[in-house]
């Protein structure tokens, strides 16, 4: 794949990830994963071009870290919400067996809301915040590769704008606990990834040493 067609690429990848917030474009995330997608794609096609592994390895790193952020939060919140569930509908629905082959049962029950008091909540708050925690951190984590992949995107093509879109990513990585400004700031940021893949100049890839072509055999000294 050559430059153009790369650049193509990861411009309507990051302007899809842009647009897709909005919910009548996007459908369950289907507009924003296929632009993530594409900027892999370019990601890996000019770490081919300018022989720099890092620039797709990286992103891939932060791939695989977000997935494995997810599943963690997952696992943690079960591990922490199970034990507390069933007694917590007990309290709601004290006709209940407890069997939780039942469970269907419930809805031709009344929830008996005045048996819940606050330490029975607390184990879902707190699930809650160990969750989000978990989340942000792996966040940062994820943003910190995938700006070091668009920093060295940025050397090799001296389009600056690769570095300040992973620079926001990371900042709004480290702020999306606080009120969703992160979160603004992360989709600025994949604005930005897409201005910068559309503004790259037509340029050859990096130069590879001249070859070198024997010349005529010296004269044999007579």
């Amino acid at each position: 794949m050559t430059i153009e067609s790369n650049k193509t690429l990861g411009g309507v990848g990051a302007l899809l990830m842009f647009i897709g917030i909005f919910p009548y474009i996007n459908t369950a995330g289907i507009v924003e994963l296929i632009g993530a997608i594409l900027v892999l794609v370019a990601l890996h096609g000019f770490a081919n071009i300018y022989s720099e592994k890092g620039i797709f390895n990286n992103a891939i790193y932060s791939i695989v870290i977000g997935i494995v952020g997810v599943v963690s939060a997952v696992a943690v919140g079960f591990a922490i919400v199970l034990p507390s569930i069933k007694d917590f509908l007990l309290k709601i629905y004290p006709s209940w067996n407890g069997s939780w082959s039942s469970l269907q049962s419930l809805s031709g029950m009344t929830p008996v809301t005045s048996n819940i008091t606050r330490s029975d909540v607390l184990p879902f708050i707190a699930t809650a915040i160990v969750i989000v925690v978990i989340l942000w951190i792996f966040a940062i984590l994820a943003a910190f590769f995938l700006r070091r992949s668009l920093r060295q995107l940025s050397t090799k093509t001296s389009v600056g704008l690769f570095s300040t879109a992973g620079l926001l990513l990371l900042i709004g990585a480290a702020l999306i606990i606080i009120f969703g400004i992160g979160a603004i700031l992360m989709w600025i940021a994949t604005l930005i990834l897409a201005i910068a893949f559309f503004t790259m100049k037509p340029q050859e890839a990096q130069p590879q040493p001249p070859m070198v072509t024997a010349g005529p055999p010296p004269p044999t000294p007579v």
